[in-house]
């Protein structure tokens, strides 16, 4: 009899960015690390004899939780992957809401109709999952094995085990990060012991939980993002400078509307990239500007303005604005961000902290001491 547990991925930038995973290859959070440190207490007294994951760091980093202490060998089987989501992969939830709700509602519905250009069916992942399980327990007749795998990809196979149709695969709900399940194999008869059990979690770093608590207090809201013109939207923008100014200094004194302008024709001139309306729905909620020459010969990304209107903040977004410069300066070949922020605005840098970001000394230029912040992407 072989010992199989499967092992979702511990919470990664996907499910903390709402953006679309895939095969996009994203890394582990902050929370996601304290998830796997949790994950290895509950593996300390259980004998595992070999491991698996696909070939995306966030499973192989979720592996060490078993690996590392156990000194295995961490075997890679892509056929363990998430669904490929083709054409869709690291769009933000807000974007495949707004723009494909028919595609969305489809993949929601593990519909056998989805089927995005450049991804796979609900049935392809069964199939290759199927396969991935059997050879696993094939392999290490008598043994128990781990294999760390993702969400929908979990639930696929759950699903094929039970002999259901993909398309009734939502039926078993979605595993939190790190959740185990359990099956005995022997030939071709199974046995499914437990599943989806994230017990040795705390509900302060279970991602669905957090979830479902944020949800308790409003709909989670997730947006989307489109290049703003400056020429065309100069007012919206000056009206965010001033916002934000006034915010963190309580008056106009020392703001400079123009140059904050001029500024951001510069960057705008330089790659239109580079300013992006936050948008929820289809109305404007902030800007995320960036500066995509400044510091590239140190594999930087500059971040010199963030924004949210103030009836949108502290509801779940400002960390969507992080993920989309993740996703725009990790394509640039960019290692790190790096922003100002003023060493007495106690929110901003209570909320930086908390997404990874760290001081590394003082802001050249700046009339005042400003901290200089950066986080590794």
């Amino acid at each position: 009899m072989t010992r199989i547990y499967l092992i979702r991925h511990a919470e990664a930038e996907g499910n903390l960015y709402r953006r679309a995973q895939g095969w996009y290859d994203g890394r582990i959070t902050e929370t996601g690390k304290r998830q796997i440190a949790a994950l290895e207490v509950r593996f300390q007294d259980i004998p595992v004899d070999a491991a698996y994951a696909s070939d995306l760091r966030r499973t192989q980093a979720t592996a060490q939780a078993v690996v590392r202490p156990k000194g295995l060998t961490l075997h890679i089987d892509p056929d363990l992957k998430e669904i490929g989501m083709g054409i869709y992969e690291d769009y933000t939830f807000g974007e495949l809401h707004y723009h494909y709700p028919a595609g969305n509602k489809l993949f929601y519905l593990c519909s056998p109709d989805w089927a995005p250009e450049g991804g796979e069916t609900f049935r392809q992942v069964q199939e290759r999952m199927t396969r991935a399980f059997f050879r696993a327990a094939q392999s290490h007749p008598g043994q128990t094995v781990a294999l760390f795998s993702h969400g929908t990809a979990i639930k696929c196979l759950l699903s094929a085990l039970r002999g259901k149709h993909p398309s009734e695969t939502p039926e078993l709900g979605h595993p939190e990060n790190t959740a185990v399940s359990c099956v005995e194999v022997e030939g071709d008869r199974f046995r499914i012991l437990f599943e989806n059990d994230a017990s040795h979690l705390p509900p302060e770093i279970a991602t669905m939980a957090r979830q479902k608590l944020r949800a308790q207090q409003g709909p989670l809201l997730q947006v989307w993002f489109r290049p703003l013109d400056i020429k065309k939207e100069a007012p919206f923008y000056a009206d965010a400078r001033k916002d934000a100014w006034m915010t963190v200094h309580g008056s106009l004194a020392g703001y400079d509307g123009a140059g904050f302008l001029a500024e951001a024709k510069e960057h705008y001139r330089l790659d239109p990239r580079a300013l992006q309306a936050v948008m929820l729905e289809g109305e404007p909620i902030g800007v995320l500007q960036l500066a995509t020459m400044r510091y590239a010969g140190e594999r930087v990304g500059y971040i010199p303005f963030l924004y949210l209107k103030p009836q949108w903040q502290r509801q779940g977004i400002g960390v969507q604005l992080i993920g989309q410069a993740v996703s725009m300066y990790r394509a640039m070949g960019r290692r790190c961000l790096r922003l100002r922020c003023a060493p007495d605005n106690a929110p901003a840098q209570r909320f930086y902290r908390r997404y990874g970001f760290y001081c590394i000394g003082e802001a050249p230029g700046s009339r005042a001491p400003v901290d200089l912040l950066e986080k590794k992407i």
